[in-house]
This record gives C-alpha cells, sequence and structure tokens, in this order.
C-alpha cells in the first residue's frame, strides 16, 4: 500500500473509532451529562480539597494503625467531613486485629576483622504476623544470607537449624523505574509473604528480609509477613537494603553472628469502622457506585500515599458533585476502608454485610497507589466495557489521563465486590517512584505533589459520576476466590 493510501485508511479509521465514540456517547450519556463530565474534570482539577483533607489525616492525625486511637480518630474526622458535605453517614462495624510494634534493635555482635569492642548496627523493622517475637532480651544467632527461597531450600537443614536467614531479594529498580513498578514490587514482597514460612520450615530461628522498596536511603520498610500455625512463629523482621548487602558480604568472609530484639505484640481484637457516606442517587438510589480509599497505615511514617491520598479522593469526588450541584442517577457511595493493610478486614466485612444486596453494587472503584500522575483508568474484568467508556475518557485526554486498561491492579479493598461480578475500577497512575516511600517512615505529606493529587482526583470524579449517570447497564463477570478469601 502506498503512503496516499496509508494515510486515506488512517483518516477513515478515525473517523470510523469517531463515529463509534460518538454513537456510543450518545447512547450511554446524554449530551446534558457529557458536559457535566467535563465540568467536573475542570473544576477538580483546579480544586485543593483533596489535598487539605490528605494533610489533616496525615500532619493532624498522624499514622492510622488499625485498632489504634489514631485509626479512630480518622474514622470520625472522615464521618464529620462527610456530614458537612450532607451526605448520609453512617459507621459500620469492622473488627480488627490490634497490633503494635514494640522495640526493635538489630546489632552484629561478631564478624570477620572485627574490632575488638565494637558492633554494628543493623537498622530493622517488624513485619506484622501472629507469633512473631523475640523474647525482651532478644536472641543471638549466626547469619545464613540467602538470594532467594529456591537456594534455601537446597540448603541441607543443619545449614539453616538455629540460625537467622535473611533473604536478599533486590527490588527491581531498573524494572520500576520502566513502568513496571507493580512487577517489580510482586516479585519482591513475595519474600515478606512467604520467606518467615521458608526458614521456619528449615529450622531457622527467625527470617529478616531485604526491604521490599527502592531509594536505598537506609529506611526499612515495614508490611505483613506469612503465618502457619502449623510451623513455628519466629520472629520476623524487614532490614535495609544497605545492611542486607552489607550482610552479604561479611558472611562471604566467614561467620557473622547477630543479636536480635524484636518485641511486636497483638493486643486482642478493637472494634472499628469502615465510614460509608451516600449521596443519594435521584432516579436509581438503590443501585450504588463506591468510590473509596483505605482509611489505616502502616505507623512508621504517616501514610499519606498509602491511602490518606486514595481516601482524599474519593471525598473530592462527592464535594466536587456538591459543589456543582449535580444529581448523579445512581447513589455515589464514598467507603473509607479500614484495615487493609493487616488483611482486608473492612472489604471483608463490607461484603458480608451487604451480601443481599451486592446485585444493586452498580460499580466500585479504589485509589491505593499514592497520588503520581494520573494516565487513565483501570477497567476490570470484561474489556467491552473499554469502547463503552472511551467518550467519557475522552474527556481526560486535556490532563493527560485519558488511557483506559483491560487490568485487574483496582484496589485490594474491593476485590470482595470483583469477585461477586462488581464491576471495579481505579486510576493508573504513576508508581515508579511510589515503592521508594512505601510502608516506611518516608510516607509523609511531603511526597504529595498538589497538581498530580488533583490530576487524581479529575480522573475518580469524572469516573465516579459517570458511571453513575450512564444510561446502560455495566456488564458483570464474576472472578475466582482468591485463597485469602477462602
Amino acid at each position: 500500500m502506498n503512503k496516499k493510501a496509508l494515510w486515506t485508511a488512517a483518516i477513515a479509521g478515525a473517523i470510523l473509532f469517531a463515529g463509534e465514540a460518538v454513537a456510543q456517547s450518545s447512547s450511554a450519556w446524554t449530551s446534558e451529562t457529557i458536559q457535566q463530565l467535563r465540568q467536573i474534570s475542570e473544576a477538580a482539577l483546579q480544586d485543593d480539597y483533596a489535598y487539605r483533607q490528605t494533610a489533616h489525616l496525615t500532619d493532624n492525625i498522624g499514622p492510622r494503625m488499625a485498632g489504634s486511637p489514631q485509626a479512630a480518630a480518622a474514622v470520625e474526622y472522615v464521618a464529620d467531613e462527610m456530614r458537612k458535605l450532607g451526605l448520609d453517614v453512617r459507621l459500620e462495624k469492622v473488627t480488627v486485629p490490634r497490633w503494635v510494634r514494640g522495640e526493635e534493635r538489630g546489632e552484629l555482635i561478631s564478624y570477620p576483622g572485627q574490632v575488638p569492642g565494637t558492633k554494628q548496627k543493623i537498622v530493622v523493622t517488624a513485619l506484622a504476623s501472629l507469633n512473631c517475637a523475640t523474647p525482651p532480651e532478644g536472641i543471638t544467632a549466626d547469619v545464613v544470607v540467602v538470594n532467594n527461597l529456591e537456594e534455601l531450600a537446597g540448603l541441607p537443614r543443619g545449614k539453616v537449624q538455629g540460625k537467622i536467614v535473611v533473604f536478599n531479594e533486590r527490588f527491581d529498580q531498573k524494572l520500576a523505574a520502566s513502568g513496571f513498578a507493580l512487577e517489580a514490587y510482586g516479585q519482591a514482597v513475595a519474600y515478606r509473604e512467604n520467606g518467615r514460612l521458608a526458614a521456619a520450615r528449615q529450622g531457622a530461628v527467625a527470617a529478616l528480609v531485604r526491604s521490599v522498596g527502592g531509594a536505598e536511603f537506609r529506611l526499612p520498610h515495614t508490611g505483613e509477613t506469612g503465618y502457619d500455625p502449623k510451623l513455628p512463629g519466629i520472629p520476623a523482621g524487614a532490614i535495609t537494603a544497605e545492611d542486607a548487602e552489607l550482610l552479604a558480604r561479611l558472611t562471604a568472609q566467614g561467620p557473622v553472628a547477630l543479636h536480635l530484639v524484636l518485641t511486636p505484640k497483638l493486643l486482642g481484637e478493637v472494634e472499628s469502622y469502615n465510614v460509608v457516606a451516600d449521596l443519594k442517587g435521584s432516579k436509581h438510589p438503590e443501585q450504588v457506585v463506591i468510590v473509596s480509599g483505605h482509611l489505616d497505615s502502616w505507623d512508621l511514617g504517616t501514610g499519606a500515599l498509602d491511602d490518606a491520598a486514595g481516601v482524599a479522593v474519593a471525598m473530592e469526588a462527592a464535594q466536587i458533585v456538591k459543589q456543582l450541584k449535580l444529581q448523579p442517577d445512581r447513589t455515589l457511595r464514598v467507603v473509607a476502608w479500614m484495615a487493609e493493610e493487616i488483611g482486608v478486614f473492612g472489604g471483608r466485612a463490607y461484603a458480608k454485610q451487604h451480601a443481599q444486596e451486592i446485585s444493586n453494587h452498580f460499580a466500585a472503584i479504589e485509589t491505593d497507589l499514592g497520588a503520581g500522575h494520573a494516565m487513565g483508568i483501570n477497567v476490570c474484568c470484561d474489556d467491552s466495557m473499554l469502547k463503552l467508556l472511551r467518550p467519557m475518557a475522552d474527556i481526560l485526554l486535556a490532563s493527560g489521563a485519558g488511557v483506559l486498561r483491560a487490568s485487574e491492579d483496582t484496589g485490594a479493598d474491593i476485590i470482595p465486590l470483583r469477585v461477586a461480578g462488581v464491576p471495579t475500577f481505579s486510576p493508573i497512575q504513576d508508581v515508579s517512584t511510589y515503592f521508594d516511600y512505601h510502608h516506611s517512615a518516608a510516607d509523609t505529606l511531603d511526597k504529595i505533589d498538589p497538581h498530580r493529587l488533583r490530576e487524581n482526583a479529575a480522573v475518580v470524579a469524572t469516573l465516579a459520576y459517570a458511571v453513575a449517570t450512564i444510561q446502560t447497564e455495566l456488564p458483570r463477570k464474576p472472578q475466582p476466590v482468591p485463597d485469602w478469601m477462602k
């Protein structure tokens, strides 16, 4: 085909695509609604409501570990803010485990070339699980460093018995910088989740993992670790990338002994809440569109990226609709989930409490990957929705957020709804640096770019109103139940 023919075909294709988009627009939304969606996007890009909410949750309330006084204060704060907007607010009970960190200390007390009378500090933080503490005085044992689970499995049990296993699995920063940060995280987080169990099977007395994240500034990244009641409950922690490399170099020279103190505790179960706030729909109030983020955070930082930003963006969606005096056809439901970090307790409790109404849940949206540049929308789990939503996404092109992508990465808290067939969505975000701060003491408000946060608010608010007013049904496709929900 010559250049002229190629150009003619390209123009014809563009005209055909535009015609399809217009046809979809006329059937899915009225021209008035399309104009309202533009107004929402433009207003959100100029509004600082989400940033102010993020600032209060992080600076004024602080870390919001599930079951903590700060988490309880955050529940009341978000509920009050939603009442100020005129939403119908209720607190739905979630029973959560109360986990506290305790003392954390690591010291090299014996190693090749050691100067007499000296020790070396190892920066360590506890990983959350049951039966995961040392005695108050700590333990002392030799260190075995492995690079992966296969290497550990290949060691004779005698090489591991009574030792502290260190997993030196590197976070692939090049992969993250290339746009595949979630894939890099998935590769590395397997050691945080499964390393403790693998070490316990081999007779280790403790397990330490290289922190899951980039930006190696000698900061440990916390998180959950696996638990199996059939295995010994050995202590588990995360150490910095720098210290993991140090241990790898020293153990290559000879025996290394580490004194480790990790004294986290589970203080029993505590009553907490999901915040559920409804902006009632005018035509189909019984049908619900959830827009959400999780309210709890880890305790090392103040949880700005993970996930005060997500909660604030959800709040902003309701605020913008109220500010513009718009009325969605379906009920727009803002949910601030509780206890996502320690086991998706809020998401599971909601699905159980609303089991009889799942068929009336029209769609669910969650933001839980920080506040990087918003590029578009993840759509799960029927590809036919990509064409259906194209006219709405075209409105977001002005802010560089017009991408529609089929993906299951739509947020952990709404997985129980997705499993039941509810269509789920999330913003596509630039996460190339997100895991530099994730679950660390560096997750603080200064990592939030107010303009980028507004971009996310524009995507989420536009999407939420669009699916709350769309003039057709969204396809529902139940998904397999993940193991952690069984």
